[in-house]
């Protein structure tokens, strides 16, 4: 027995060495005594200097990561196949939803492997559209992208704004439609910002902050004063009119909408990402009208739907957690008519097109599609094919006609044109997509989490799919800021599909899928209950035998990669691997980099004693410890990310680099000349999932089928 003791220790001695040496050799950042003091805490950052992005030490140090993480993605064998079927099967025409003003049909579409979606305008649809817009020749390397647009009422002139390299900021220029040509107009420094044509199409609303610090600080300075401004054609934008400003409220944004008859504008106040907003609106008949504060006790969300001259039409949870639609005369305001009632369904939004509301509902997490009269009156819905998600639903009261996108988990969007008169839909733009869509199937499961609340959650994979623990499966989330995670389609995830793995997204609490309830569930001290969901998700699969641990991988971007980072440090023994994406990974930091500060309304905030400790004891930089054994872990990020600064991944890396006990790869890949994900070229979004997709199959022990 001695014998047999001592052989044991002496084999796990052997493998000792062989793991240390089959470690990666990470990087070492400069490490400092940094510590703050937390209400009596002392909290140490010895990384802090990889807030530092421009450092030369931080630039050296990305360097040799980006080499490290490089190498062992290029060495992985199945990584020139899956980028080719990555490339092969992007290669389709994508179809944005179109809109009409005054003659003029436009609608984007994205050309096989083009890196930016081209805006088309056309007198009729189908027809013979021509480019409007073609952002992919504004720059080589496609890092150019378009923001927004708006068309003002006569389709003459259009607005656009571009964002590069991925950056939230925006500069907006106007073009003649029917001449393509560019006017004089330049606007800058324009960020989160909504915009909206007066009238006679003479000029437009936009939202801005004043020009940041130079020398890189507009990568991470915060973001606050936004104003709301009143741009006049053919004027300098130092001549833009000032709407509205809340000199006492540094942390409102503002968005502004043109009523459809031009009589009024109406100003959406918001506290960061807090769903609660207030209405106020201006007379814009009366040039010397001041804005008037409809709606200002901040109790729920309002959203603006449309008028009959001066009864007010809005979606809204007051009073109804999962939505209803009222009305308000501005000349009686204390006065709320209820005019469709709160449903068991969530109604996520509501359009106002031929004089009737189109409902947009969820219920559990896909979509229906409900219409009403104003009276509130059920007026018939539009059937959807099953679990799927619609949009668009745009246009105006006169309009006959309107379209919208449906999409699932294995079909892209096909854009379909839906007839008022005889409520019939119609496909417009259907996309050819080299994928075997009948395959494949989706079914939704519900499960406990770990309090008992049932949760939904999607699983996509291929027919015939046996239950034996060996399925490499993905399970992604998000929960958080009210956002509604339902179906969607990408060439990423039909790969994945392809690869034989099983696609699993749960819609966790933190998000919109059941209404306000189920959102707040999912914040500042009740933030642990995102984590238990996710963590329940990957549970009951292992339990279901759908997969196991050596098999099972996580991903989430943004809210999503903090929950990633969590649940990694909460439960390293439960994943294969692990994917988190310019996640918020310093919950005691966060609100000091640019938008940050607008995450409070979900996270909380470190300057709070009671949701300092909350934030603490999840926060996945500060739950890293020294000596366990993580999973194999790929976090992205990129340089130029201003909206969950790169920094934070950054720390991250070295802290869950420097305790690494086992031999499980933990790299970084850092993006350069890219952001947060919105406007990311084609090519870099192949060669991002590619690794991705690389790193998965090496540590999940995948054998692809191609």
């Amino acid at each position: 027995m001695k014998r047999l003791v001592c052989a044991s220790a002496l084999l796990v001695s052997i493998f000792s060495v062989f793991a240390a040496e089959s470690r990666l050799n990470y990087p070492k950042p400069q490490k400092s005594g940094q510590t703050d003091n937390y209400f009596g805490a002392k909290v140490a950052d010895p990384y802090r200097g990889l807030e530092n992005a421009d450092a030369p030490a931080t630039k050296k140090w990305i360097e040799a990561e980006n080499k490290l993480t490089f190498d062992y993605l290029t060495a992985i064998p199945e990584r020139e196949k899956i980028n080719k079927q990555l490339t092969g099967l992007w290669d389709y025409e994508k179809y944005g939803v179109p809109f009409l003003e005054s003659a003029r049909y436009f609608f984007a579409k994205t050309s096989g492997l083009q890196n930016q979606s081209v805006i088309y305008t056309a007198p009729d649809l189908p027809g013979e559209p021509r480019v409007l817009l073609d952002p992919n020749t504004l720059s080589k390397d496609g890092t150019v992208a378009l923001g927004g647009y708006a068309v003002p009422d006569d389709g003459k002139l259009f607005a656009y704004g571009l964002s590069t390299a991925g950056s939230d900021w925006q500069e907006w220029k106007v073009r003649d439609v029917e001449t393509g040509k560019d006017l004089s107009d330049d606007l800058k420094w324009v960020k989160f910002s909504s915009t909206s044509w007066n009238h006679d199409g003479s000029g437009f609303f936009y939202s801005r902050y004043d020009q940041p610090k130079g020398g890189g600080e507009q990568l991470k300075e915060t973001n606050y004063f936004q104003k709301l401004y009143y741009h006049k054609i053919g004027t300098q934008q130092s001549q833009d009119a000032l709407i509205y400003e809340r000199k006492d409220h540094k942390d409102w944004l503002f968005s502004a909408q043109v009523t459809e008859d031009g009589a009024y504008l109406i100003i959406s106040a918001q506290r960061g990402t807090d769903p609660k907003n207030q209405i106020f609106y201006k007379d814009l008949l009366r040039p010397d009208a001041k804005v008037i504060e409809l709606l200002n006790k901040e109790d729920a969300t309002y959203t603006f739907i449309g008028n009959e001259g001066n009864v007010f039409w809005f979606l809204t949870n007051f009073g109804a957690a999962k939505g209803r639609i009222i009305a308000i005369d501005v000349q009686s305001p204390e006065e709320i008519k209820e005019l469709v009632p709160e449903t068991a369904d969530k109604l996520e939004s509501v359009s106002l097109v031929g004089n009737l509301f189109i409902a947009n509902y969820l219920k559990d997490a896909h979509s229906l599609v409900r219409l009403y009269e104003f009276s509130g009156k059920v007026a018939g819905e539009i059937p959807m094919p099953g679990f799927g998600t619609a949009s668009g639903f745009t246009g105006k009261r006169k309009d006959t006609e309107t379209f919208y996108s449906y999409v699932s988990f294995t079909d892209p969007p096909t854009i379909y044109r839906y007839e008022l008169k005889n409520g019939q839909s119609s496909v417009l733009f259907r996309p050819k997509v080299d994928f075997k869509s009948d395959d494949y199937t989706t079914e939704q499961v519900f499960y406990k989490s770990k309090d008992g609340t049932r949760v939904p959650m999607f699983l996509t994979y291929k027919k015939g799919l046996e239950k034996n623990d060996k399925n490499p499966t993905l399970l992604y989330g998000y929960g958080g800021f009210d956002i509604s995670i339902t179906p969607s389609f990408s060439p990423a995830t039909a790969v994945w599909l392809e690869m034989g793995g099983v696609y699993a997204v749960a819609n966790i609490r933190g998000g919109g899928e059941y209404g306000e309830e189920w959102h707040l569930a999912g914040t500042k001290l009740r933030k642990q209950n995102v984590f238990d969901d996710f963590i329940g998700a990957g549970e009951w699969l292992i339990a279901n035998h759908y997969t196991s641990t050596p098999k099972l991988a996580t991903s989430g971007r943004s809210n999503g990669g903090l929950l990633v980072g969590a649940c990694l440090t909460q439960r390293p023994d439960l994943w294969g691997a692990t994917l988190p994406g310019v996640g918020v990974m310093d919950m005691l930091r966060f609100q000091k980099f640019t938008i940050g500060w607008s995450w409070a309304s979900d996270y909380g905030s470190s300057d709070n004693a009671e949701e300092f400790k909350a934030l603490y004891k999840y926060s996945p930089l500060h739950n890293v410890k020294p000596g366990t054994t993580y999973p194999p872990t790929l976090i992205t990020t990129a340089d130029h990310d201003d909206r969950v600064f790169p920094g934070h991944s950054f720390k991250f890396a070295a802290t869950l680099q420097a305790a690494q006990a086992g031999e499980a790869p933990v790299l970084i890949r850092i993006e350069t000349r890219a952001g947060h994900g919105a406007g990311k070229p084609t090519t870099k979004q192949i060669e991002d999932v590619t690794d991705q997709w690389s790193f998965l199959v090496k540590n999940l022990g995948m054998k692809i089928p191609f």
